[in-house]
């Protein structure tokens, strides 16, 4: 340690680290909720994974503000950026609608049916595929939200098998991770560096878009071919398509509404203001809507906001870290440091280090997008699909373990593609 770090920073490091053992935790809390009903409600709160970061996030707020006044911990508050989390929030939900997702269902199911395989199949593939791409356009959170949907419509609804499910999940985080990179503005980690290092979408395109395509394929077919059977079987059409049609003016007003969230992400007055003229329309439309994804959504922009607060103190030994890295390493310590801590704030603290080659920088990026599916807290949208799924995994979570080994394969993979 180096003199500047006082007991702040070190106390903000154990809590950080509790937070990260925390979420390997949740399994079993949710175990003893089930177990000890007693005090199931506290069990199944310390259970949950969106809480995790919030609730480590308030013990650091109170340490501060007994030992360093109210006034310094509202100031670090004040300090912090939120618009993330407010805008995945916003993107979750709008993304999730009825509308919005009647047009994802119809746009697949279209590019499905020129396959040669079956339909349920074709969907599951191109759910995996399609949709992580198509994050590089809607931005990676609105993408992990549609995928999530469609195949917890196609797959974790159904009696699929546990192995199924933890390899779609860890494939689907790695992919959005990857995918959200054939552009300079959809994937946070990319966004974090555009601007100061003058990264444009051409650029993106031609370092990252071809390896990160492949990478996505490579991953979506590999998965595809090895559970072709089990999917044949399970594998069921999406919802919607059972259901009655949502006018088109509607989907076309929904889906306006969407792209303007996308492109003003930036300036959270103007999404919250598109947002609510969203829950405005849902209320005129009941019948064309579904539940929307608020509770999910706002316990996904709790963990990124408990992340953001904690985050803000690991700036110390993280940057200084990576200042040491050379740049034949950094990309492989950027993948390794990724799976505990969010891969946006890592290449930010990457990009302050001042003198750095072309070569580091690509490799601090790309090492960053491709462990960004190890675990739930490596990537902003994680938590979204996390969300959206856990339901449907036993006692209603999601092991942190088995997720790490379902998506290592499909992160050599990308490490693979980055690297070749």
């Amino acid at each position: 340690m180096t003199a500047q770090v006082g007991t702040l920073e070190v106390v903000g490091l154990a809590l950080f680290t509790l937070a990260v053992l925390h979420t390997f935790s949740t399994r079993y809390f949710e175990h003893l909720a089930h177990t000890r009903t007693a005090h199931a409600g506290l069990w199944h709160l310390l259970g949950e994974v969106e809480t995790v970061f919030g609730l480590w996030a308030g013990v650091l707020l109170l340490f501060m503000a007994l030992s360093h006044g109210w006034s310094a911990s509202s100031a670090y508050l004040d300090n912090r950026t939120f618009t993330e989390p407010m805008f995945v929030f916003v993107i979750m939900v709008v993304a999730a609608s009825r509308p919005v997702m009647q047009a994802a269902s119809d746009a697949v199911a279209a590019v499905a049916r020129l396959l040669p395989l079956q339909p349920a199949v074709a969907g599951y593939f191109l759910s995996l595929s399609l949709v992580p791409l198509l994050g590089s356009f809607i931005t990676e959170p609105a993408a992990m939200t549609l995928a999530a949907l469609m195949l917890r419509d196609r797959i974790f609804a159904t009696r699929a098998s546990r192995r199924l499910k933890y390899a779609t999940l860890g494939v689907l985080f790695v992919n959005i991770s990857v995918g959200g990179t054939l552009t300079n503005f959809a994937a946070p980690p990319i966004l974090m560096v555009a601007a100061k290092w003058e990264w444009t979408t051409a650029f993106m395109l031609s370092a990252f878009g071809a390896k990160a395509a492949l990478a996505v394929f490579v991953n979506a077919i590999a998965l595809t071919l090895l559970f072709r059977r089990e999917l044949s079987e399970r594998a069921a059409p999406p919802a919607q398509e059972t259901r009655a049609r949502v006018p088109v003016a509607l989907v076309v007003v929904n889906l306006a509404i969407l792209a303007g969230v996308v492109l003003t992400n930036h300036d959270p007055e103007m999404f919250m203001g598109l947002f609510l003229l969203f829950l405005g329309l849902t209320e005129a439309y009941r019948r064309h809507h579904d539940r929307l994804l608020l509770r999910e959504g706002l316990m996904v922009a709790f963990f990124l906001a408990g992340l953001i607060v904690l985050g803000g103190q690991q700036a110390w030994w993280l940057q200084g870290l990576l200042s040491r890295l050379e740049a034949s390493t950094v990309f492989y310590g950027a993948a390794a440091l990724t799976a505990i801590t969010d891969n946006a704030a890592l290449t930010y603290l990457g990009s302050l280090v001042e003198g750095v080659s072309a070569d580091y920088k690509y490799s601090l990026v790309a090492g960053a997008v491709a462990g960004g599916g190890l675990t739930v807290i490596a990537n902003a949208p994680n938590p979204a699909g996390f969300a959206i799924l856990k339901n449907h995994f036993e006692d209603q979570s999601i092991n942190a373990f088995g997720l790490f080994i379902a998506a290592l394969p499909p992160t050599l993979v990308a490490i693979a593609c980055f690297r070749g």
